[in-house]
Order: C-alpha cells, then sequence, then structure tokens
C-alpha cells in the first residue's frame, strides 16, 4: 500500500541528516558481514558496568516499593512523575544556587521530543502569518535540529569564525556575532553545549550575549545540555550552566546510561514550561514513568552525580586523548588537517581543510579500509551559506576501545595521504 502523504507527512517521513548515513551504515555492515570495521559512526553510548549496575539498583529499588504498581501500571502528570521534579528542584537549588519550584520542571521523552515541541510553539507562522525563525546561532550543530520544525523555512543558522593553531593542527569555532541576528522576527534560540557534532563548549560569556540578545525580544533560549553537567558531566573543560528568566536549560539521561528510556528535562520560566507542557498533552501524555522513578532515586541519592563525574566523564576523556594522541602520530604534518579542541560530549570533529573531494567521497573511501565515520555535511542544518568547509568535515565517535580508535585513526591517516597526494600528482 502506497498511501497519500500530507505536506507535512512527507517531510516526516523523509530520511534526513545523519539518519540517511546511518541508514547506509546498517546496510554497509549487513552487506560486509565478516568483514574487519570499526565502526566509529554512532552516537550510541557504550554500556559502562558501573553505570548498568546503577540503574540496576536503582530498578531493584522500585520493584521493591509501594509504589511500583502506581507508577508502571497508573497514567500520571503531563509535567512528569512528582518525585522526580521534586529531586530537580531540590538537586539544582542546592547545587547552583536556584529559586525553582516545580513549576519550573518539565520531564519528556528524550530532549529531542522538547525541541520539537519548542520549535513549533515558538517557531512557525503566527496567526498574522508572519515568520517566526528558529535560530541556531553556532554551526555546525546537532544534526536533530534539521527535523524539528515543521516549517522548515523558519531554521536558520549561522556561520562561526574559526580560531586556527595550525602549527598544532587545532582549531575552535566561535559565534560571530558581526552577523549573528536575534530579532522581533526570532521564535527561539537552540544551540548545543557541549556540542554534538564537535565537543564545543560555549564560553559563559557568549551564551550570556547570546542570551541578553534574545531577552531583549522576550525569546526563548533553548540550552541543550545532554553532555553538560551535573550529569552526564561530559565537559571536559570549566563550564557553569546557565539559567535565567528566558533560558531552558534542557537535559537528557541519554548518556547517563538511559537512552532506552528516553528522559528529558527541561528547567526554565514557569510561562515557557506551562506552552510546552500543553504540546506534550496533545503529543504522547507523558513521558515513561518507569524511567522517570529509577532517575528520582538516582538524583537523590547523589548517585547518578558522583557516577557522572567519577566514571562517565574520564572514560570519554580517555578515548578523546587516546585519539587525539593517534591523529599527532599519524597524520601528515605538512597537511592542513585541523581537529577540533576537545572539550566535551563523545565525539571527535576533524576538519580536512582543501580536500579534494567531498565529505561524502571520503566517507566511501574510509569505508573500503575498513573504518567508518560520519560524513559532516549533515550537521549544517539551517545554514543557507554556500561554505565549503560543509564539506571537508568528519564526526568520529569515541565509542570504540582504545586499539579500535588507535587502528582507525592509523588507517584514515593512511586515507588522508592517498587523497591529497593525488591532486599533487596532477599538478
Amino acid at each position: 500500500m502506497n498511501p497519500l502523504l500530507s505536506q507535512i507527512g512527507a517531510q516526516m517521513s523523509s530520511l534526513t541528516g545523519v539518519r540517511a548515513i546511518m541508514k547506509d551504515v546498517i546496510e554497509t555492515l549487513r552487506a560486509g558481514a565478516g568483514q574487519d570495521f570499526i565502526n566509529l559512526s554512532a552516537g550510541n553510548p557504550l554500556i559502562l558496568p558501573e553505570v548498568e549496575q546503577l540503574w540496576r539498583d536503582c530498578t531493584a529499588e522500585l520493584l521493591e516499593s509501594a509504589e511500583y504498581g502506581e507508577v508502571v501500571c497508573r497514567y500520571g502528570s503531563s509535567q512528569g512523575y512528582a518525585p522526580l521534579i521534586t529531586a530537580i528542584v531540590n538537586d539544582f537549588n542546592q547545587r547552583y544556587g536556584l529559586s525553582l519550584t516545580e513549576r519550573n520542571v518539565l520531564i519528556t521523552p528524550g530532549s529531542q521530543s522538547l525541541y520539537f515541541y519548542a520549535a513549533n510553539a515558538f517557531g512557525g507562522y503566527t496567526d498574522s502569518g508572519e515568520l517566526r525563525q528558529i535560530v541556531l546561532p553556532l554551526s555546525p550543530d546537532y544534526t536533530g535540529y534539521g527535523g524539528v520544525t515543521l516549517v522548515p523555512e523558519a531554521l536558520i543558522a549561522y556561520k562561526p569564525t574559526l580560531d586556527i593553531d595550525a602549527s598544532n593542527h587545532r582549531f575552535k569555532y566561535r559565534p560571530d556575532f558581526s552577523q549573528l541576528s536575534i530579532s522581533e522576527n526570532t521564535g527561539c534560540v537552540i544551540f548545543s553545549r557541549p556540542c554534538n557534532p564537535t565537543g564545543n563548549v560555549l564560553s559563559d560569556d557568549e551564551v550570556r550575549k547570546i542570551t541578553d540578545m534574545a531577552g531583549v525580544y522576550n525569546v526563548p533560549v533553548l540550552i541543550d545540555s545532554a553532555y553538560a553537567c551535573p550529569f552526564p558531566a561530559l565537559n571536559f573543560t570549566e563550564m557553569t550552566p546557565m539559567f535565567g528568566k528566558n533560558i531552558v536549560h534542557c537535559m537528557s539521561l541519554s548518556k547517563a546510561g538511559l537512552p532506552g528510556e528516553r528522559i528529558g528535562i527541561a528547567i526554565g520560566d514557569e510561562k515557557i514550561i506551562q506552552v510546552l507542557e500543553s504540546f506534550q498533552t496533545n503529543a504522547c501524555i507523558h513521558a515513561s514513568r518507569y524511567g522517570q522513578a529509577i532517575t528520582a532515586r538516582a538524583i537523590s541519592s547523589g548517585a547518578l552525580v558522583d557516577i557522572s563525574e567519577q566514571v562517565i566523564r574520564p572514560f570519554y576523556q580517555s578515548k578523546f586523548t587516546v585519539l587525539e594522541s593517534a591523529l599527532d602520530d599519524f597524520m601528515p604534518k605538512d597537511l592542513p588537517w585541523f581537529l577540533h579542541r576537545g572539550e566535551g560530549a563523545i565525539f571527535a570533529w576533524l576538519w580536512l581543510k582543501d580536500l579534494p573531494m567531498n565529505d561524502w567521497e571520503f566517507y566511501q573511501q574510509l569505508k573500503q579500509v575498513g573504518v567508518i565515520v560520519v560524513p559532516g555535511s549533515t550537521f549544517f542544518p539551517g545554514l543557507r551559506d554556500n561554505w565549503e568547509h560543509k564539506t571537508q568535515c568528519l564526526r568520529i565517535s569515541l565509542t570504540g576501545s582504545d586499539e579500535e580508535i588507535v587502528k582507525a585513526m592509523g588507517r584514515l591517516a593512511m586515507v588522508v595521504s592517498e587523497v591529497y597526494s593525488k591532486v599533487v600528482a596532477a599538478v
């Protein structure tokens, strides 16, 4: 059967961004069964024994409690499971000196749904026909932002400035405030910190500047903190979580070991939270109550923050160090390759300046030597500039073993040398 789709149906059923790449990855692995592939494409976190044990312990407590039936066998509030909201309020008030109440928190089925609610509640066309833009102030950013709006023309991203340390083959993206525009035509602002895919962490001053620009027009700023402190604490550099009147601090439990339970958390102004909650009520009623109940225990006991800081962060920070050292050892010193500063998240971001082919073609070349990464062009949603940089980058996951990462970087360096040498030979 080939059902007729609406415009929205066609838009939402298409494979966009990194999801198209992941389909190719699955088909490649299936077709090459038995081949020695090193798959560094996935954003799926590794199962760390200590983290898994935390959730097993919390599950055991829930199973033994009198509230189990009420949690699993009953519907709940669209805002979220009350003990989890209370645990978040108490923890954040104590940890960050805030004055949150239960009305400042919303629990969602993962943070992706949260950005979908916000993009369509605040962005798109108004009743009077005016277009409210969804602004991504620093591109590249999370590929999933490309699919959150039902009005694709509302999404707009801004090209960054690049701080380049040529002698050390490093670089860092920064917001270009000379170009960034937030105005009465802006519906909301979204960015990740630390950033998927680059590992970039916007400075506190950069965040304040963006939120102040948005505050002039009462524009909500959603800070995607899926990799930030206090959990999963995947920041490798010092950073301060930001809160304020127009800020919605968005978190996820996915990289803290619960990707399967789809638990997202929004902390913000009561009126913004009410809008998002109403959207959620219409979309799916509420998030998984089982996931919320075990999360409440992990936060209240302090175990989630402890394991984030003592296990999750050092594990992935060590992985980045392994990858960084391997690239320094294997990559040609005379070629223009640049690794983004590793400031957080579970990825590395590699820029191959003046790459003689596009990122998709290079991705195909890497597959020939058994290495799978993600072409970087999928991480520039909303960027309308014709910028060659978009097709010169790769996202490399830190989810392989140390040995796999080293071997993969050796193979990558070999392909880089071959690709650039063909250009020199042609000249």
